[in-house]
């Protein structure tokens, strides 16, 4: 998901093989503790010095799981947004971090759960801002699962400006710039994320 313009890569559809199988554990927020941390890879530069989706992985850094969502939000969202809308951001990155987390690929001799480029989220270290971390602490001890309480990805795309984006709805993909529409219509975070995510609840944890 590229820094809210692009969103998710297609490259991540190329992990998917590498996922769970049918007959995997079903992980649940009742059965699994949020991560502590997160293994992110770290690739290349391309010549525009970005990092680039198809670099080399150069090394795996080991990241507080909250500090990882601070340095994805801002990157991923407008941080001067509205705040609901950074708040239904904060949660779909923080279940698409945590999915992954339960689900580590390995390439190149690298075992990792997400990378730095827009194949997972896009992640800039130390770029945390006030009003993102705002966003990230709201719901800090809330995730959007199945009703069954299974942890499943939030996947999300930039969308269309002004647009509430119905497209992406029917898809269960939130549309980063929908979220602004609704924000800035007076839905709350969690009527963005009923709008875009259905047969999910919402569930205090920890």
């Amino acid at each position: 998901m590229k820094r809210l313009w692009v969103g998710l890569a297609g490259a991540v559809v190329a992990f998917a093989s590498l996922g769970p199988t049918a007959n995997a554990q079903v992980y649940t927020i009742d059965n699994t503790a949020q991560p502590a941390v997160i293994r992110v890879a770290i690739r290349g530069l391309n010549p525009s010095g970005e990092p680039d989706p198809r670099g080399r992985i150069e090394w795996v850094q080991t990241v507080p799981f909250e500090q990882y969502c601070e340095d994805v939000l801002p990157n991923e969202w407008i941080p001067s947004w509205n705040t609901e809308s950074l708040k239904a951001g904060a949660m779909a990155i923080k279940m698409f971090a945590w999915y992954h987390h339960l689900h580590p690929v390995t390439i190149d001799g690298f075992t990792f759960d997400v990378d730095n480029t827009v194949n997972f989220q896009t992640f800039r270290y130390m770029s945390e801002q006030p009003m993102t971390n705002r966003a990230v602490q709201a719901v800090r001890r809330f995730a959007y699962v199945r009703p069954d309480g299974e942890i499943i990805e939030l996947n999300y795309r930039a969308g269309n400006p002004q647009d509430p984006n119905w497209q992406y709805r029917n898809a269960q993909k939130m549309a980063q710039w929908g979220s602004e529409y609704w924000a800035e219509q007076g839905r709350n975070y969690v009527q963005i994320l009923q709008f875009y995510y259905m047969d999910r609840a919402l569930r205090q944890y920890g």
